[in-house]
């Protein structure tokens, strides 16, 4: 599934220096990555990996054809360490933060993003 981008955020991905690229999710994309979660958790302890597992999912992409590069949040789990599980999925985080224009927007910048 293509995701359109943002409508406020100014850019809705960002290249890995390895071939592929975060980009940001939808708000169902979100949703479904949390009830992917919860599935594959076992314990409660569990619940925080499985869920920046499932987040990678649908948000690692390979850069040539933005084709996801993990089918599910099991095929993360199984391909990734824990380590670099966290890693990217604090870039991800990091990057939706700045994306996020906030709720601040100026009455100039507001009609700037209703007009996009």
């Amino acid at each position: 599934m293509t995701v359109a981008l943002s409508i406020l955020a100014g850019r809705d991905r960002i290249a890995l220096d390895n071939g592929m690229d975060l980009r940001l999710l939808s708000a169902l994309e979100v949703l479904q990555a949390k009830r992917e979660a919860a599935e594959l958790a076992e314990e409660d302890r569990e619940r925080a990996l499985c869920s920046n597992a499932c987040l990678l999912a649908r948000a690692l992409e390979r850069s040539e054809d933005c084709t996801p590069v993990f089918a599910d949040g099991r095929a993360v789990l199984a391909g990734l360490t824990a380590e670099e599980i966290a890693a990217l999925a604090g870039r991800w985080s990091a990057f939706r933060r700045e994306s996020d224009p906030g709720l601040d927007l100026s009455q100039e910048e507001l009609e700037a993003v209703k007009k996009n």
